[in-house]
């Protein structure tokens, strides 16, 4: 977790005004106008924009210092909940299969209710309770509900963002462990996991995808199709192009929920051969001279 504190530069008992200097001039300095194409800078900026976003804003701050979200926003399990005890992820409470529901609640709340009745019962309210869940990277990109059973046999959908990141924290707010006496119940603390995709490859808010073109596609040019997490658009293969050759495809990307902007998505072309071979290319390819003189190894010598 980052502390805003520390990306400011600026101790916690800072001022309002001591918080407004810093930032100007943290934000001058690494600003993306005056260092163009500088990676490093573009992206402490954006630190620096999420610090102050957070100490700006009084409510933030407070709860901030006060460990209930954080540097980035989100919010935080509290301190000293249960899945500390029970062992964190990967422990005895893990869904074995673990893709589409949650951890074993079950177990969870008899060992829980089972506990405190032990010791004469509770009288507080609800027990905050957190637990791991994995989904699609499809349904992190774009948003959408994962539905999930609980103890009691009901049926919860969870409502995932879209642009949520891997061990990114969601609060379900009235979903932890019931509260005795008509308090009210605590609240559940998810830590979301996103599998890997097939070929979709997140870097930041980028998208990267490798893309099997035909020789043809590649040395004459032309549109082809090319799967986004927003679905498929067409895209325009100069001639000419060649394998590694990378084509972007602006604003397909992730969505920043920070920033509000979307990443881009990175096409890297990969020329593939068809996988029978062609009686007719093979004819054309051995006859084809200009072919032979060109050696693509050439640059190579010079390392040897």
């Amino acid at each position: 977790m980052t502390d805003p504190y520390s990306v400011l530069g600026v101790p916690r008992t800072a001022s309002e005004d001591d918080i407004r200097k810093a930032f100007r001039k943290l934000a001058k300095k690494h600003h993306p106008d005056l260092n163009p194409g500088d990676k490093a800078a573009e992206a402490k900026f954006k630190e620096i924009g999420q610090a102050n976003d957070i100490l700006s804003d009084s409510e933030k701050r407070r709860r901030f210092d006060a460990g209930e979200i954080d540097g980035t926003g989100q919010e935080m399990p509290p301190r000293g909940f249960y899945r500390d005890q029970a062992g964190g992820r990967g422990g005895k409470y893990e869904h074995a299969a673990g893709h589409d529901s949650f951890v074993d609640m079950g177990g969870v709340f008899s060992e829980m209710f089972g506990e405190r009745r032990g010791r004469g019962g509770f009288d507080m309210g609800g027990m905050p309770v957190s637990y791991s869940l994995r989904v699609p990277f499809l349904l992190a990109a774009r948003g959408g509900k994962q539905r999930v059973t609980l103890p009691d046999g009901k049926t919860l959908d969870i409502d995932v963002p879209e642009g949520t990141t891997d061990g990114q924290t969601l609060r379900l707010k009235g979903q932890g462990m019931p509260g005795s006496q008509g308090r009210p119940p605590g609240d559940a603390y998810v830590e979301i996991h996103v599998d890997p995709h097939a070929f979709f490859q997140p870097r930041d808010n980028d998208i990267h995808v490798e893309l099997p073109v035909t020789v043809t596609e590649a040395a004459l040019g032309g549109k082809v199709k090319v799967p986004t997490v927003g679905g498929a658009v067409m895209l325009n293969v100069p001639a000419g192009s060649n394998t590694g050759t990378s084509l972007r495809l602006k604003g397909r990307g992730l969505l920043d929920r920070k920033s509000g902007q979307r990443g881009d998505q990175y096409v890297k072309l990969k020329v593939v051969l068809p996988e029978t071979p062609d009686e007719k290319l093979k004819e054309f390819l051995a006859g084809w001279e200009a072919g032979r003189s060109y050696d693509p190894r050439k640059e190579m010598e010079q390392f040897t």
